[in-house]
């Protein structure tokens, strides 16, 4: 017998389908334009397809699932293909190559669109695997009980994957970029979400954004973090966010026990874990610098970013460094050794290093 798919109150699936409509005119100002004219969208029940520009009657079809098995990020990049559709059809008068032809193809490389019909976007295998496994090896041993041992692991890890893009920038090659959300959406993007944000894009070779998502089984506006990427520093950068994450949060637990510690507010302490072990990073690259390992950045990987997110609005925010909380939080964040061997759940994927490290 087939499962059945969830299915959302009649309420919560007219919010999500205004939430979809405004998404729809939103992508219409940042990728087309406003060039094309809003179609109707329609949520269908269909196990065979998740979208569909279907031009004879004017509708985009999304499919029912997406909004409760796959999320948000994925129903969007669903959407744009479909727009990518009808844009080859409606603006550029080229029905016949609506479907995937070489029109359609450059129409989603200038905008940043997958322009692929496999399917909901899978995570695809790292061409880089022998080095993955070598980092997953080094960060291994940085489990060790010797605090000089741990951190020269971790040390060399860091500057193994910065050699590596350095290596890659001078050669020419471009690798595959894509995207992945980290964590689960929320309403209001906190002290340390920010600074961990900021801590990938400056240390782990991913740029990063907040962007709106619509949380279907609350029918509530939310954000989540997006990184962009090569595989291999996606596959990192997502590990060094669930590890910081649970980290910092057994280290409040530990806090919290201590006399010093009772009625911390949380956040606040999580915001100094974050903000030290920022520091200690910034120490690392002084050495490397030091050893003339300087980054300077991938020019390709900020034009897919700007494919992508075309508008981006940047806003500064207050940072609370007074209290007591944020004062010990940030010297445990200091001591922290980024190390393997956390498995934890992150935007409904199993979360794990690279694969197992082979011994």
């Amino acid at each position: 017998m087939e499962a059945r798919t969830e299915r959302l109150s009649g309420e919560l699936e007219r919010a999500a389908l205004h939430a979809i409509i405004r998404t729809w005119e939103d992508l219409n100002g940042a990728l087309f334009r406003f060039q094309l004219a809003r179609p109707a969208l329609e949520l269908v029940d269909s196990s065979s397809r998740l979208g569909r520009w279907h031009g004879g009657l004017r509708v985009i079809e999304i499919a029912r699932g997406l909004l409760v098995e796959h999320g948000w990020g994925v129903l969007v990049e669903v959407l744009k293909h479909e727009m990518a559709h009808q844009y080859v059809d409606e603006v550029l008068g080229q029905p016949d190559d609506a479907m995937h032809g070489s029109v359609f193809r450059q129409v989603c490389e200038e905008r940043g669109i997958d322009p692929s019909a496999a399917g909901v976007p899978s995570r695809k295998e790292s061409t880089d695997q022998h080095l993955l496994e070598r980092i997953a090896k080094l960060l291994a041993l940085a489990e060790s009980s010797n605090e000089h041992e741990a951190q020269a692991a971790m040390s060399a890890a860091q500057r193994l994957m910065l050699k590596y893009n350095i290596d890659l920038a001078i050669s020419g090659l471009q690798p595959a970029y894509a995207f992945r959300h980290l964590g689960e959406p929320s309403g209001r993007v906190n002290e340390a979400q920010r600074i961990l944000a900021g801590i990938l894009a400056d240390h782990f070779f991913v740029q990063t954004i907040w962007v709106p998502v619509w949380r279907a089984h609350e029918g509530r506006r939310g954000s989540v973090l997006e990184i962009c990427g090569s595989q291999a520093n996606l596959e990192l950068a997502e590990y060094v966010h669930a590890f910081l994450t649970l980290t910092a949060e057994r280290l409040f637990r530990e806090y919290r026990k201590l006399p010093s510690g009772r009625g911390a507010k949380r956040l606040t302490f999580m915001a100094g874990v974050m903000a030290g072990f920022r520091e200690r990073l910034e120490r690392e690259r002084k050495k490397s610098k030091a050893e003339g390992l300087v980054w300077v950045g991938d020019a390709a990987l900020d034009g897919f970013f700007r494919k992508r997110h075309p508008r981006i609005r940047w806003t500064r925010y207050a940072v609370g460094q007074g209290s007591e909380a944020y004062a010990r939080g940030r010297e445990a964040g200091e001591k922290i050794v980024l190390h393997r061997g956390i498995a934890a759940k992150s935007s409904g994927n199993s979360v794990r290093l690279l694969g197992a490290a082979k011994r």
